[in-house]
């Protein structure tokens, strides 16, 4: 998935999008077009500049990096050509959450 832009969004990240979408589109549509462009907007910026973001080697021992946007994070492969995006995660998870939701990604 946009891999012409690219990027390609594993199938967990591309699930969390659409939950994202679901969970703030409950209380507006318009609000969650917003988010969920901004975040894509954020992907396209990491494309150009794929090491902006920071490594959580307590999270993972993955070469994954992770950019902030907004409450969310993006978490990525920089290394893949088109970069790959694992996951897009609330930041608030407990830490203990978001590692085994990338254990589960490999």
């Amino acid at each position: 998935m946009n891999a012409e832009q690219g990027f390609d969004l594993h199938p967990g990240a591309a699930q969390d999008l659409i939950e994202i979408w679901e969970f703030i589109g409950e209380d507006s549509p318009l609000a969650a077009r917003r988010i969920r462009e901004e975040i894509l907007v954020a992907i396209r910026k990491l494309v150009r500049f794929p090491l902006q973001g920071h490594t959580r080697p307590d999270l993972t021992r993955q070469p994954l990096r992770f950019q902030t946007m907004r409450d969310y994070l993006i978490v990525y492969a920089p290394d893949h050509q088109p970069l790959v995006v694992i996951a897009v995660l609330h930041g608030r998870r407990s830490p203990r959450v978001i590692a085994g939701i990338l254990r589960e990604r490999d």
